[in-house]
């Protein structure tokens, strides 16, 4: 028995190599409909965040994670929640990064996130809210850059967006002492409590997603995603900003000599355009995959 059984699984491993060659997408297909990748990890960037993203723009490689902590609300906002954001630039990212002295730009790219995030209208911070006056999630968003090769903002801010369009809130109930507990930390709910705060995992409703573009100015040319030689060497860049409508939201020219002509940011906002309208499919089909039934 023990000897058929092994011919058995020796013939299902061929029959599925076999097809995994010769049907690659339905094989793959089959695995996301489980929420799972063919090696057996999961469909997020961070398993142990309650949402997570890997952006690449060029080389530059940035991870995105959030966690989710219950917190009391503030008296001005009893029905909000609150984001916090923090970008990171440990040393593995770039040579011009030493141990123990943070890097110069991370506090600067950090302040740009949370300005472009928080007054871009992405997130309703009511739907952070448990219990109003009582009980709120606080979304923890730490982006590390694994690799700095320029245009850092616009990777960064792309790995947000496509966190925050992963992240799950958790089941919650209100336990008999009024708190507010994760219903796994009570064996599935099997305990005596209080209707569930909520029933099931929800994501959360996004709107005006915003995206940008940064391109360096130079003479008659116009270099979209510079390289951080590129940045290193031309001096005047621009950062555009613009949310799922095409509408703009920002510019930011944080350097370089005189001022951009009205043409050349025209030509960016363009480009910046183009750039909306492929991140938005792109993101749209990565989301639909990680979806969890």
């Amino acid at each position: 028995m023990a000897a058929a059984s092994g011919t058995n699984d020796l013939s299902s491993e061929m029959e599925l190599d076999a097809f995994r060659r010769l049907f690659p997408l339905r094989f793959h297909e089959r695995h996301l409909l489980e929420s799972i990748r063919p090696d057996g990890r999961p469909l997020g960037a961070v398993a142990s965040a309650n949402g997570s993203a890997l952006a690449k723009i060029g080389c530059t490689t940035m991870l995105a994670a959030i966690k989710l902590e219950v917190m009391t609300p503030t008296v001005e906002a009893p029905d909000e929640g609150c984001i916090a954001i923090d970008f990171h630039m440990p040393p593995i990212c770039s040579p011009l990064i030493r141990p123990g002295k943070p890097a110069e730009v991370a506090p600067v790219i950090s302040k740009q996130l949370s300005d472009t995030i928080l007054r871009s209208g992405m997130i309703d911070l009511k739907e952070l809210c448990l219990v109003s006056g009582k009980a709120a999630w606080m979304a923890y968003l730490d982006i590390y850059c694994l690799d700095a090769d320029g245009a850092l903002f616009d990777a960064a801010l792309l790995s947000a967006v496509a966190a925050f369009s992963h992240l799950q809130i958790p089941v919650v109930s209100l336990n008999d002492d009024g708190r507010i507990v994760l219903v796994s930390e009570e064996n599935g709910g099997s305990m005596k409590e209080k209707e569930p705060v909520n029933k099931e995992k929800i994501k959360l409703k996004m709107s005006s997603q915003p995206f940008s573009l940064t391109c360096i100015l130079h003479k008659n040319y116009i270099l979209a995603d510079p390289t951080s030689e590129e940045e290193s060497i031309m001096e005047t860049y621009l950062t555009v900003v613009l949310d799922t409508n095409y509408q703009l939201a920002s510019l930011n020219k944080p350097g370089g000599p005189g001022l951009a002509s009205t043409s050349s940011i025209q030509d960016c906002i363009v480009l910046a355009r183009k750039r909306v309208k492929e991140l938005q499919q792109i993101l749209g089909e990565a989301i639909s995959d990680m979806e969890v039934d």
